[in-house]
C-alpha cells in the first residue's frame, strides 16, 4: 500500500468520522451561530475606526488630512460612541446569539432562550460599584465567561424543561404571557446559582468569574497568537479540506473567541496611542491564508486559465471570479483538488508558507496590524489593507503570497496538466482505432 494510500485511510477512517462529530456537536454550532449573529455589528463597529483614527501621520501637513485629522480629535468622543455600542458590547451579541441557537436545538423559545443567556452573563460580568456598572467584560475580554454562561444558562433551562420543572398556565392564558411565565423558574435558577457564585469567587481570589476565566486563559490566549498556533490551525484546516470536511468552520469556530479578545486588545491600544499586541486575528487568517478560499487559489485560478487542457481552462472561466471573493468551490471541486494527490503538497504548505512569510514580516514591524473586522468575501488585498486601516504594507504583503502561492501551485498543476492530455490523447486514439459498425 502506497503511503498516499496509507493517509487516506487514516483520514477516512479517523479524522473524518472525528472531525464531522466535532462540526455537528451542539456547543460548537451555537458559538458558530452566535459569532455569526454578532458579525454584522462587529464589522460596522469596526469599520467605524477608519474614521475615528485616519490613516494618516499626525505631522501631516496635507490639508484633506490635516482637516480629518482635526475633526477626529474634536469629536473623539461621539465618533466612538457607535463603537462602543457594537465593537465595545459584543459579548452582548454573541451571548444572545449562543443561547437562541441552543435554544432552537432544544425546541425551546430562542428569544427567551436568547435573553436567559444574556442575563446570565450580565450577573457575573458587569458589577455594580458606587452607582455604576462597570462595562470593561463587555468587549473582548468578556468572551470567554459569555460562552460559558450563555451555554449553562441554555442547558439549564433544557433541563428544567425536559423535567417537567416548569410552570404552567391554562390553555386560555395568551401564548406571550405563558412563555413569560414559563421561563420565571430558569430565571431563578441561573440567578440563584450564578450570583452567589460569582460572590463566592470574588471573595476568595479578589477576582470575579469573568476576570478569573481570563487569568486561567491567559497563556492559552497568548499561545494562540503565536506561529506554531497558525501553522496547527491552517494545517487542520487544510486536512480536513482535502478529505471534503469543511475545515475552516472547524477550525474558526475554535479560534473566533480568541481572535475577538485579541482584536478587542489590538483596538484598544489603538485607540490609546499604543503598540498593538496581536498579529493572528480573523484579517490575518483571510487575507493572507485564504487568498481566493481555502488553500489560497485564487493564483491556482489565473493559472487554470491558461492551461492547455480545455478541462482546467473551463474550471479556470467558472472558478475565477467567486475566487475574487474568497470562494472556491469551483476550483477544489471542478480541478479536482479535494482528493486528488497530486495537489496534496501544495494545498497543504501553500498556506503555511504565506502564514510564516506574513506572520514574520509583521513581527518585524514590515507590515502593519490588523485592527478591524472585515467580510470573509472581501477580495484579500482591498481587505488586507482594510482590516490593517488602510495601511499600504499588507496589500503588498497580500500581493507577495499571491506570487508564491502561483510558483508553489504551477508545477503540480503542470505535472497535472500532462497527466490530462495524455489521458486526453490515450481517449482520442482508443476512439479512431475502434472498429466503425454498419448496418
Amino acid at each position: 500500500m502506497s503511503m498516499y494510500q496509507k493517509m487516506v485511510n487514516v483520514i477516512e477512517q479517523k479524522v473524518t468520522p472525528m472531525a464531522g462529530a466535532m462540526g455537528s456537536q451542539r456547543h460548537v454550532i451555537a458559538i458558530r451561530d452566535g459569532f455569526i449573529s454578532a458579525l454584522p455589528f462587529m464589522i460596522i463597529g469596526s469599520f467605524l475606526l477608519v474614521f475615528i483614527f485616519p490613516p494618516f501621520s499626525p505631522d501631516s501637513s496635507w490639508s484633506f488630512a490635516r482637516s480629518w485629522l482635526n475633526f477626529s480629535l474634536t469629536y473623539r468622543e461621539q465618533l466612538m460612541l457607535p463603537f462602543n455600542l457594537s465593537m465595545g458590547v459584543m459579548t452582548f451579541f454573541i451571548s444572545v446569539g449562543i443561547g437562541a441557537s441552543l435554544g432552537k436545538h432544544y425546541k425551546l423559545d430562542p428569544i427567551m432562550t436568547g435573553l436567559l443567556a444574556f442575563m446570565a452573563f450580565l450577573l457575573v460580568a458587569a458589577p455594580y460599584k458606587d452607582g455604576q456598572i462597570s462595562t470593561q467584560y463587555f468587549s473582548g475580554q468578556g468572551i470567554f465567561t459569555a460562552l460559558i454562561t450563555a451555554i449553562y444558562a441554555s442547558e439549564m433551562y433544557a433541563f428544567l424543561k425536559r423535567h417537567n420543572i416548569t410552570i404552567r398556565l391554562p390553555k386560555e392564558v395568551p401564548t406571550g404571557v405563558a412563555r413569560s411565565f414559563e421561563i420565571l423558574i430558569p430565571v431563578v435558577v441561573i440567578v440563584a446559582t450564578l450570583h452567589p457564585l460569582n460572590l463566592f469567587i470574588e471573595s476568595t481570589t479578589g477576582m470575579i468569574i469573568p476576570e478569573a476565566i481570563m487569568h486561567l486563559l491567559a497563556p492559552l490566549v497568548s499561545a494562540s497568537d503565536s506561529l506554531p498556533a497558525i501553522l496547527i490551525s491552517v494545517f487542520i484546516c487544510q486536512i480536513l479540506w482535502f478529505a471534503g470536511i469543511h475545515g475552516a468552520l472547524i477550525v474558526t469556530g475554535i479560534m473566533n473567541p480568541f481572535w475577538m479578545a485579541n482584536l478587542s486588545a489590538n483596538q484598544t491600544a489603538l485607540a490609546a496611542g499604543n503598540v498593538l499586541p496581536h498579529i493572528y486575528l480573523q484579517g490575518f487568517w483571510d487575507h493572507y491564508l485564504l487568498i481566493g478560499g481555502v488553500g489560497s487559489t485564487l493564483p491556482l485560478a489565473f493559472l487554470l486559465l491558461r492551461s492547455r487542457a480545455i478541462h482546467l481552462r473551463t474550471i479556470g472561466k467558472m472558478g475565477v471570479v467567486p475566487s475574487f471573493f474568497n470562494i472556491n468551490e469551483p476550483i477544489l471541486f471542478g480541478t479536482p483538488i479535494i482528493m486528488n494527490p497530486m495537489f496534496f503538497l501544495p494545498f497543504t504548505l501553500v498556506p503555511m508558507i504565506n502564514a510564516t512569510l506574513a506572520y514574520i514580516a509583521t513581527k518585524l514591524g514590515w507590515v502593519a496590524q490588523v485592527v478591524s473586522l472585515t467580510p470573509w468575501t472581501t477580495p484579500a488585498p482591498i481587505g488586507a489593507s482594510w482590516a490593517a486601516n488602510w495601511a499600504v504594507s499588507p496589500v503588498i504583503m497580500c500581493l507577495i503570497c499571491m506570487v508564491m502561492s502561483a510558483v508553489m501551485y504551477y508545477p503540480f498543476l503542470k505535472a497535472y496538466e500532462r497527466t490530462l492530455l495524455k489521458q486526453d490523447e490515450e481517449r482520442n486514439t482508443q476512439e479512431n482505432d475502434s472498429p466503425i459498425t454498419t448496418n
